[in-house]
């Protein structure tokens, strides 16, 4: 028997109207067996409205004039973003080791250079990123940019003041975060001035392919973590968007629990010594999905 929590259950008609609410949104797919968690995610954003029940919350979602910023706050209730510097060891040297050298010698002549990390919650793969194109020693005098989108506002914010505690450096060395962290206050520190220089940040919604914050095609992506919460579909769709991003030949890093799979035949998989990452195939390659 539940314990008495002093609030009302959501129903199975709230969960469904909320459920499909939010995937219409961003894409996300609260699974069937998730009840319980939304609704112990969301109810504290009812009590901050002071609204009584998940089917007034659903109508405040679809019609009050700050409906955009609550759904967003919805999401972001939803969501995990439990992230930190230097996460996924394997692929990191990989990328350092094989990738970079080949994007060196692509874009010896432009010196230029491009890496987005979409989905980048508080902003340590970004930041991560930044700092391995510093240690790799092969792009001094280029221009270089590592841009960061997430669909959480709150996040973002916390990712451009780069300010982090102990969770966040759990993997990070002491020379490293000697070399690329300021101390601030007691166990906190700050990404360095110059790393910071290096990455912007933008809100985006990975469902909007219309309004992705980029101005050009970049060299690499970065997408760990970030499908898991899609169904096939929306995965499909998030693909499509990151194929149309990245130039020809450009890679695709995911987490090492994802795989494209019956999902997409655009990319082709790479074989690289220290792990398996994908590629936009040159020019003439690639097929639908």
């Amino acid at each position: 028997m539940p314990f008495d929590t002093g609030r009302p259950e959501m129903t199975a008609e709230e969960f469904r109207l909320l459920r499909d609410f939010v995937y219409a949104y961003c894409g996300i797919l609260v699974r069937d067996d998730m009840k319980y968690v939304m609704e112990r995610r969301l109810w504290p954003r009812l009590e901050a409205l002071g609204l009584t029940d998940f089917s007034t919350y659903y109508r405040y979602l679809r019609f009050d004039a700050q409906r955009r910023s609550e759904l967003e706050t919805a999401v972001e209730a939803l969501t995990t973003h439990e992230t930190y510097f230097f996460r996924e060891p394997r692929q990191l040297k990989a990328f350092s080791e094989e990738v970079l050298p080949v994007l060196e010698r692509r874009n010896a002549r432009s010196r230029r250079l491009r890496i987005w990390s979409a989905g980048c919650s508080s902003g340590e793969e970004a930041y991560t990123v930044a700092m391995l194109l510093l240690e790799s020693g092969r792009f001094e005098g280029w221009d270089l940019e590592v841009h960061g989108t997430d669909i959480s506002r709150r996040v973002l914010n916390v990712a451009r003041q780069g300010e982090y505690g102990p969770s966040a450096l759990r993997s990070t060395s002491p020379d490293k975060l000697a070399r690329y962290f300021v101390h601030v206050g007691p166990n906190r520190v700050r990404v360095r001035d110059d790393i910071r220089a290096m990455v912007s940040f933008g809100h985006h919604n990975l469902r909007d392919v219309d309004a992705v914050p980029l101005s050009a095609r970049v060299d690499a992506v970065f997408c760990r973590n970030v499908l898991i919460y899609f169904d096939a579909p929306a995965r499909q769709r998030v693909l499509r968007l990151l194929y149309d991003k990245l130039v020809p030949g450009g890679y695709l890093m995911l987490g090492h629990s994802e795989n494209l799979i019956n999902l997409s035949a655009d990319f082709e998989l790479v074989h690289l010594r220290g792990d398996l990452v994908y590629r936009r195939p040159e020019l003439g390659g690639g097929g639908g999905t």
